[in-house]
C-alpha cells in the first residue's frame, strides 16, 4: 500500500471532490431514465453479528450513503428526501459488537422488512458462530429467493457456502481462510486470485476493504459509471481496483470505461520486459498515435508514457518486497539499467531500490 497511500494523501490534499455530472458515457444512463421525482429507492440490507467485522459493515454502508449523497446533489434534492438507496442493518437482536470492541444499534430480525433489493453478508472472527445460527440462515435463505443481488464481504461467504449457494460456482473470501473453506466446501471454486467475483446475482468479495470495491460495482450497475467513480474520488479510493485483480496484488490502478484500455493495461502488466512504444500500445488498440494518447490520458488521467513507467515501478516494488536481485529485476521489468531502476524510484518513492527492500522485503535473504 506504499505507493497508494502516498497517491492518496496527495489527492486528498490537492483536489476537491468532483461533483458527478451526468454524461452520456454513463455505463447506465440512470439519470436520463427515470426522474428524480418518482426514483425508488432501492433497500440494501447488511446483516451483521456479534464478533463481526466493523469495515465490512461500515464500507459497502458508505459507499452507499455516499452515492446517495452525490444523488442529491447533482440533482438539487437535498429537501426533498429523494435518494437511490434505503440502507439497514440488520443482526439476530437489537445490537452487536464488532471485533474492534464498537457498538452498534442494529434493526433486529423480528422487524427486518419481507423484501429487500441487496442483501450482504458481512464477515469477522463471529462467523462461524453465526453460520451456526439456523434461526438466521433460513431467514437468508428466504430473502435470498427474494433479492435482486446476495452478496458476502470477508468470511461472510461462509453462510452461502453452508446455504448451498455458491455450489458450482467461483467464489472468494479472506486469504487466511481460503483453505479451510476449500477442504469444508470442496464443492464450490474458490479463488484468491480476485477482489470480488459476481455469479449471476450473486456477489462474493475478498478481504475487509475488497467490499468497497464490491460495492462500487454495484453501484455502477444501479447508476452508472460516472456516479461510481465519483463515489470512489470522495471516499479517496480514486480509481477502484478491477475486480479480477488478484487480493494481494498492489497493482496501480488505471480502471476506466473503455474496456480497451483496460485490457491494454493488463497486457502490459505482464509484458513489461518487452520495449514498450506508444506506437505499438496503439497498434494493440488500432488506433493511431496521436489519437491513442488522447484517448488513454483522458480515460485513465496518465499519457502512455507515465502508465509504463508507474507499472515498471509497481512491479519492481513487489519483487523488492519478494527479495528478488536488482538485475532481475531491471531484465524482468524493462528498466534497461539499474541506473533508470534507481531514479524511477527516486522520483517516486524518494528511495533508493535497495533503502525499499531494507524496509519492506518480507523474505529473508538467501
Amino acid at each position: 500500500m506504499f505507493l497508494k497511500t502516498i497517491e492518496h494523501a496527495r489527492l486528498a490534499v490537492m483536489t476537491k471532490t468532483p461533483q458527478f455530472k451526468p454524461s452520456k458515457r454513463c455505463s447506465i444512463d440512470f439519470l436520463a431514465a427515470i426522474a428524480p421525482e418518482t426514483i425508488a429507492p432501492k433497500t440494501i440490507a447488511i446483516v451483521c453479528f456479534d464478533d463481526a467485522q466493523l469495515l465490512d459493515i461500515t464500507g459497502p454502508m458508505q459507499v452507499f450513503s455516499s452515492a446517495n449523497d452525490l444523488y442529491a446533489s447533482a440533482n438539487d434534492l437535498y429537501e426533498s428526501n429523494v435518494k437511490p438507496y434505503q440502507l439497514l442493518t440488520i443482526a439476530e437482536n437489537d445490537k452487536i459488537r464488532t471485533t474492534s470492541g464498537l457498538e452498534l444499534a442494529v434493526g433486529p430480525l423480528s422487524l427486518a422488512p419481507d423484501h429487500l433489493d441487496t442483501l450482504i453478508i458481512s464477515g469477522g472472527r463471529g462467523i462461524n458462530r453465526f453460520a451456526a445460527n439456523k434461526a438466521m440462515l433460513q431467514w437468508i435463505d428466504m430473502m435470498n429467493r427474494k433479492t435482486r443481488r446476495i452478496a458476502s464481504v470477508c468470511s461472510g461467504s461462509l453462510a452461502l457456502a453452508k446455504l448451498g449457494l455458491l455450489d458450482g460456482k467461483k467464489a472468494t473470501t479472506h486469504w487466511s481462510r481460503i483453505d479451510e473453506f476449500r477442504k469444508d466446501y470442496p464443492d464450490v471454486l474458490w479463488t484468491n486470485e480476485a477482489i470480488f467475483i459476481r455469479n449471476g446475482k450473486i456477489w462474493t468479495s475478498a478481504g475487509i476493504t475488497s467490499g468497497i470495491d464490491m460495492t462500487l460495482a454495484m453501484v455502477e450497475e444501479d447508476l452508472g459509471f460516472d456516479l461510481a467513480k465519483s463515489v470512489a474520488r470522495q471516499l479517496v479510493v480514486y480509481l477502484r481496483r478491477p475486480g479480477g485483480q488478484s487480493q494481494f496484488s498492489e497493482l496501480l490502478d488505471f480502471y476506466c470505461e473503455d474496456e480497451r484500455f483496460n485490457l491494454l493495461n493488463q497486457w502490459v502488466m505482464k509484458n513489461l520486459s518487452r520495449p514498450l512504444s506508444v506506437a505499438m500500445l496503439a497498434e494493440k488498440c488500432g488506433m493511431s498515435e496521436r489519437n491513442f494518447s488522447r484517448l488513454y490520458t483522458r480515460d485513465t488521467g496518465s499519457s502512455p508514457g507515465k502508465a509504463i513507467e508507474l507499472f515498471r515501478l509497481e512491479a519492481a516494488r513487489q519483487y523488492l518486497e519478494q527479495n528478488w536481485s536488482i538485475k532481475k529485476i531491471v531484465r524482468q521489468c524493462g528498466f534497461g539499467s539499474e541506473e533508470t531502476l534507481r531514479r524511477v524510484f527516486q522520483r517516486h518513492l524518494h528511495v533508493s531500490p535497495q533503502n525499499y527492500r531494507d524496509r519492506f522485503s518480507r523474505l529473508p535473504d538467501e
